[in-house]
C-alpha cells in the first residue's frame, strides 16, 4: 500500500503528500496523527506544526522560506503564506567528506563509442553545420533541406506523408514508401544549428558564442563541422578558431569554413559547401564504435518543468548515477545556477578546495546581481507550473534540484563555455532556462544529458542524446511518446531511489553504446539556444 506522506529529512518541519488528501482525515505518520485543514493535491507541503509570522520553514534539512502569516497545523504551505528565505553564505567551511560507492558491478563495464584522437569518447558520431552568424542561418536552412531529403533516411512516417497522402487519396504507407530513402550514411548523423548571435550585440557575447561553438565542435559526438561566415560580422573567424585552439591545441577533426563575402555568389558558395561536406562526411562515416570504459562518459544533469516530487524521487535518483559514475572515474556537470540558490554553503563545503569555492560563489553573486540590476531576483526563479506542483520557493526548488548532484566532492567549478577536463563533480554556471542550460551542458563537453521533469518537456539537443527522466508515473503514462524512463516508482514504493538508480546507469551504458535511442531524437527535438549575457547595440 503506498504510503500518503513522506518526510524528506527529519529535521524537516513540513511534510509533503505523496497522494490526495481529503480534508480533516486522519493520517497516522511517525508516530503521530496528521490531519490535513482542506483537501490536498498530491505533491504539495503541509505544516506538522502552528506556524507563527517569522517563522522558518525547513524542508531537505535547509531553510527554505518563512511564514508571512500564521499557519495551522496541518494547512498546505503557499505563496500567500510562504515567502522565500535561504541560507546565509559563509565561505567554505571544512568539508562534508564522501564515501563513495560500490561500484563492482560495473568497474569491468565498457560501452561502444567512437574514439577521437584526443582520447574523449563519443556516444554519437554527428557532422555538424554550424553558422557563425544568424545572417548565415537562412543557407543553413537550404543546407539542411538539401543534405536531410538526398541523404538520411525516413526513420517515421513524417506529417508531410500524411498531407500527400490526402491529397492524393492513398494511404500514407504507399506515400512514405515512394518517399522513402536508402539510407546512404549508416554510421554517422548529420544536423545543422543555427543562432540568433554572432553579431549586433557586445563583442563579448560574440567572444562567448565562439567558445560555445567551439566546444561543441570539440564535443567527442561531432566527428567534423562544416562552418559557416558571412565575413563582417562581430563572430570573426579567427575569433572561433582561436577559442578551439585554446580548448583543444591539437584538435584534428576535419573542419570546413567558407566566408561568403570572400566567395561571391552564393551558387558558388553551395557548389563548394555541398561537394566538400559530402566528401567528408562520407569519411566520417567510417568511423566505427569500438568499446571504451565507462570513465569515458560525460554526463550533463539538469532538469525542467520540475514539480513536488521531482526533488524526492528524480533529482536524487540522478545523484545516485552522478555518485556511481564519479565513482568509476566519469565526468557529471550540475547546471542551473539560479537553481542552487540556497544551498551554496553545502556546494561550498564539497568543493576540493577554496579556489573552487571561491569560484562559485562570485560566479552565483555575479549572476544573482545581474538578475537584480534587470528588475528581478533569484526568488522570482519557480514558474507557474513549478508553483501549481508544489514548488513554492526558490530556495525549496533550488534544494530539491541539487539533489542531482549527488554527495561527491565537487572537482572544478566552470562559467557559462568553459570545457570540462576533471573527471568527478563540475558545476557549471548556466541560466534554469531549459534551452539555454542543455545547450551549455553540451558546449561544455556533455556527450550524454539527463534531464528530469515532472511536468514533461519534449525538448532535445542536436550533438548529444537528452534522457527524459519523469518524477512520477502518471506523467510517464499521460506523456509516453517524450518520456524515456520513469523514476515515479519511489514515489509510488515499488523501488528505492538506489535501485532506480542503477537501473537508469544501465540504460545509460545501453544509450551510450547506440543500443537505444531517446525519444527527442526519435523524434528529432533539436534545441540550440545560447546564452545571450549582454544588450544589443
Amino acid at each position: 500500500m503506498q504510503k500518503k506522506l513522506i518526510k524528506v529529512n527529519p529535521a524537516d518541519n513540513v511534510i509533503v503528500a505523496l497522494t490526495d488528501l481529503v480534508q480533516n482525515e486522519q493520517i497516522a505518520f511517525e508516530g503521530t496523527t496528521v490531519s490535513p485543514t482542506t483537501d490536498v493535491k498530491a505533491k504539495h507541503k503541509i505544516t506538522e506544526k502552528d506556524f507563527a509570522i517569522g517563522d522558518e520553514i525547513i524542508m531537505y534539512g535547509v531553510l527554505v522560506g518563512k511564514a508571512v502569516k500564521p499557519i495551522k497545523k496541518g494547512e498546505v504551505i503557499t505563496t500567500e503564506n510562504v515567502k522565500h528565505e535561504s541560507e546565509k553564505v559563509f565561505g567554505k567551511n571544512g568539508s562534508l567528506g564522501w564515501t563513495p560507492p560500490n561500484v563492482d558491478r560495473w568497474k569491468d563495464k565498457t560501452f561502444n563509442g567512437y574514439h577521437r584522437t584526443d582520447g574523449q569518447v563519443g556516444t554519437k558520431n554527428v557532422w555538424l553545420f554550424i553558422p557563425l552568424v544568424f545572417c548565415e542561418n537562412k543557407n543553413i536552412e537550404k543546407l539542411k533541406d538539401i543534405f536531410e531529403n538526398e541523404l538520411l533516411p525516413k526513420k517515421e512516417v513524417s506529417y508531410k506523408n500524411l498531407l500527400r497522402s490526402l491529397i492524393e487519396e492513398k494511404s500514407v504507407e504507399e506515400v512514405a514508401e515512394r518517399n522513402s530513402n536508402e539510407n546512404l550514411l549508416d554510421n554517422i548523423e548529420v544536423k545543422f544549428i543555427n543562432h540568433q548571435g554572432g553579431c549586433g550585440g557586445i563583442r563579448q557575447d560574440s567572444e562567448l558564442l565562439a567558445k560555445l561553438l567551439a566546444g561543441y565542435v570539440n564535443n567527442p559526438n561531432v566527428a567534423g563541422a562544416t562552418i559557416l561566415s558571412l565575413g563582417c560580422q562581430n563572430l570573426q573567424v579567427d575569433i572561433f578558431k582561436n577559442a578551439l585552439k585554446a580548448m583543444s591545441p591539437n584538435c584534428d577533426k576535419e573542419i570546413l569554413i567558407y566566408e561568403q563575402q570572400q566567395i561571391g555568389t552564393t551558387d558558388q558558395m553551395f557548389q563548394m559547401v555541398i561537394k566538400d561536406s559530402y566528401e567528408a562526411i562520407k569519411r566520417a562515416n567510417k568511423i566505427e564504435r569500438k568499446p571504451a570504459p565507462i570513465s569515458k562518459l560525460s554526463i550533463g544533469l539538469e532538469c525542467g518543468g520540475s514539480d513536488g516530487f521531482s526533488g524526492i524521487s528524480a533529482n536524487p535518483v540522478l545523484g545516485v548515477v552522478s555518485d556511481i559514475f564519479a565513482a568509476l572515474g566519469a565526468k557529471s556537470i550540475l547546471a542551473e545556477f539560479p537553481e542552487l540558490c540556497g544551498v551554496e554553503q553545502e556546494l561550498m563545503n564539497r568543493c576540493v578546495n577554496e579556489e573552487k569555492a571561491d569560484k562559485f560563489l562570485s560566479l552565483m553573486k555575479a549572476f544573482e546581481k545581474s538578475v537584480v540590476d534587470a528588475g528581478s531576483g533569484f526568488d522570482m526563479n519557480p514558474s507557474p507550473g513549478n508553483i501549481k506542483d508544489g514548488l513554492i520557493t526558490d530556495a525549496m526548488k533550488s534544494a530539491g534540484a541539487s539533489k542531482k548532484g549527488g554527495t561527491a566532492p565537487i572537482v572544478d567549478v566552470l562559467d557559462y563555455g568553459e570545457y570540462i577536463s576533471q573527471p568527478g563533480l563540475n558545476l557549471l554556471n548556466t541560466p534554469g532556462n531549459d534551452a539555454e542550460c542543455t545547450t551549455g551542458l553540451v558546449g561544455s563537453g556533455a556527450t550524454v544529458v539527463l534531464f528530469t521533469t515532472g511536468l514533461g518537456n519534449p525538448m532535445g539537443n542536436p550533438v548529444a542524446p537528452v534522457v527524459k527522466i519523469a518524477s512520477n508515473t502518471a506523467l510517464t503514462n499521460r506523456m509516453s511518446d517524450i518520456i524515456d524512463f520513469n523514476a515515479g516508482t519511489v514515489i509510488t514504493g515499488e523501488k528505492n531511489i538506489t535501485e532506480v538508480g542503477e537501473e537508469l546507469v544501465d540504460y545509460i551504458i545501453e544509450l551510450a553504446s547506440g543500443n537505444v535511442e531517446t525519444k527527442a531524437d526519435q523524434l528529432k527535438q533539436d534545441v540550440f539556444i545560447p546564452w545571450k549575457r549582454g544588450v544589443s547595440l
